[in-house]
């Protein structure tokens, strides 16, 4: 089992900045990729971006150029920076992990809301 607990959503403007954080802890060394994903009201839940080793990184279309991935394995944390929020942008916002047994875990999620 992989437990993840995330951090840092809020309120924001349109064009503002928020950073999430997401730290793994359980059977850690399972772990494989480290991403992102969100869902909109009404919508599917939608993969943000993903992360796999340090620096084999995906992202969405509607993301590219605004939000980065990073990861601190020695902490065992994925981390999105959100630069030039939109609208709708707005959504919760899931940490997961997939591990090398193809096992994916989720975080609880954390709300991101983006005002106009």
């Amino acid at each position: 089992q992989v437990q993840l607990v995330e951090s840092g959503g809020g309120l924001v403007q349109a064009g503002g900045s928020l950073r999430l954080s997401c730290a793994a802890s359980g059977r850690i060394f399972s772990i494989d990729a480290m991403g992102w994903y969100r869902q909109a009201p009404g919508k599917q839940r939608e993969l943000v971006a993903t992360i796999r080793g340090s620096v084999t990184t995906h992202y969405a279309d509607s993301v590219k150029g605004r939000f980065t991935i990073s990861r601190d394995n020695a902490k065992n944390m994925v981390t999105l920076q959100m630069n030039s929020l939109k609208p709708e942008d707005t959504a919760v916002y899931y940490c997961n992990v997939n591990t090398w047994q193809r096992l994916d875990y989720w975080g609880q999620g954390t709300q991101v809301t983006v005002s106009s």
